[in-house]
């Protein structure tokens, strides 16, 4: 017995291709990263602009800022929030800053990995796995859990990280679901319809069968809470045992084995974009 969610807005399935693989570092055209701004917008943020140059993160910067480490234009800059203009010449230790290309790996993750830039406790983490993809300084868009699979989106690009990860874009994840048990008939409804947790609502998009013993579900869902597709489960009394994201913002896993990665195309940048 197959339940299925009733949604008549809701028309496209867990089959869903994504753009062409492409095997080498594409040149993507300048042009789809800049923004429509009148003369007085086109400054950035200090500790933005040394981000982006690779060095460190936003918040390290800021500290070297503090710590009077960086200079603009040959003088020593210790305001928080002072603004670049597009002449500038910033320098850290003598080193002149370069605002690097922008970089984005698709990575299809497999278990055990965790998701982080560094680990003290030396575990495995997705950095390994991408390690040799580029040169600039990229990081892990979200979170997988160490035991969750499947597409994690890494990049060096900012602003395209924080409009995936903010819950006002409502960007859209699906994951294909193992249980330990069957699902019932009436615990699929509830799970449709959307269980309030500890911290909330938990809204789901869309919802199916996708096994004939019950055990193997898809779910889409755009919230991005800690955990909570594991934690909509546990409501219920079931134990998660496999736990993979096919798709994420349109981008799936089609040509993309488990550990592997690949750069995303032009087309697919737009798009997140």
């Amino acid at each position: 017995m197959a339940f299925k969610k009733n949604n008549p807005r809701k028309k496209k399935r867990f089959n869903q291709t994504n753009s062409e693989k492409t095997a080498q570092r594409p040149e993507y055209d300048p042009k789809i990263f800049k923004k429509k701004e009148t003369p007085d917008k086109i400054t950035i943020r200090l500790n933005k602009y040394i981000s982006n140059s690779g060095i460190c993160s936003r918040r390290e910067a800021d500290k070297l800022i503090e710590a009077g480490e960086i200079t603009v234009n040959d003088q020593v800059v210790t305001e928080m929030g002072y603004q670049v203009e597009p002449n500038d010449k910033v320098q850290y230790k003598k080193k002149v800053l370069k605002r690097e290309k922008f970089v984005y790996v698709l990575l299809n993750k497999p278990k055990d990995f965790i998701t982080t830039t560094s680990d003290p406790e030396e575990r495995k983490t997705v950095m390994d796995l991408v390690k040799n993809a580029c040169d600039e300084r990229i990081f892990p868009v979200g979170r997988l859990d160490r035991l969750t699979t499947g597409l994690l989106l890494l990049t060096n690009d900012g602003d395209m990280a924080k409009k995936l990860t903010h819950p006002s874009h409502k960007i859209k994840k699906i994951y294909q679901v193992q249980l330990d048990k069957p699902i019932t008939q009436n615990d699929f409804h509830q799970i449709a319809e959307g269980l309030t947790l500890e911290d909330g609502h938990a809204p789901v998009d869309d919802l199916a069968v996708l096994s004939p013993d019950n055990l193997v579900l898809g779910i889409e869902i755009h919230i991005g809470r800690n955990r909570i597709v594991r934690r909509i489960f546990d409501h219920l009394g079931y134990t998660v045992v496999k736990l993979d994201r096919v798709v994420y913002a349109d981008l799936t896993k089609k040509d993309l084995p488990r550990g592997k990665w690949r750069f995303l195309t032009q087309k697919e940048v737009v798009n997140l974009r």
